[in-house]
């Protein structure tokens, strides 16, 4: 699968975060499987373990998230990851708008591991979760660094200040599944 390469928002530049890559590294019947690799990581602040469950607001502290628009339409999803093991879905029903927590039929795992200038982040969402035809995507992450630096990430920022929701940003593509 395709890496894509994330830029920070030249409004909120990262303390030591040298440059993140994403990837979409698998889609099967059972999961979709994500990977970030976040390089310059010697200050950043992972968030401990606090055991699966939703919830809300991850993204205040380092987060990373997978938006997905089926094609043909206004509406999408939006899923948070957190190193905490913490995760929410969203639906909304055009940009920004009719936010409703999305059915997810079985909790995401998420692994965070940590080298000595390095982090990868892998994540696995239930296959049953996602949208079933084609999809424009968003890979995003927030990373939160000593100090309360906090930098966002995206395919590309085309305002001034940061919005994972902008449509410009979901240049990705997840392919629907075949059938075997």
């Amino acid at each position: 699968m395709e890496t894509h390469e994330l830029e920070a928002h030249r409004a909120y530049p990262p303390l030591e975060v040298t440059s993140v890559a994403a990837r979409i590294v698998s889609r099967d019947e059972n999961w979709l499987r994500l990977r970030w690799r976040i390089e310059g990581t010697g200050k950043l602040v992972v968030p401990g373990f606090a055991g699966k469950g939703r919830a809300d607001e991850l993204w205040r502290a380092t987060c990373f998230e997978l938006f997905l628009k089926p094609d043909g339409g206004e509406a999408y999803c939006e899923f948070n990851l957190s190193p905490s093991e913490r995760w929410a879905a969203y639906d909304f029903s055009a940009q920004r708008d009719g936010m409703e927590n999305r059915p997810v039929p079985r909790e995401p795992e998420c692994t965070m591991r940590q080298g000595s200038s390095f982090a990868i982040f892998d994540a696995a969402i239930p296959a049953a979760a996602l949208p079933q035809g084609d999809c424009a995507a968003g890979l995003t992450c927030v990373l939160e660094e000593e100090g309360g630096i906090k930098s966002f990430w995206a395919l590309c920022h085309p305002g001034d200040q940061p919005d994972f929701h902008d449509p410009a940003c979901f240049t990705a593509r997840l392919a629907a599944p075949t059938s075997a």
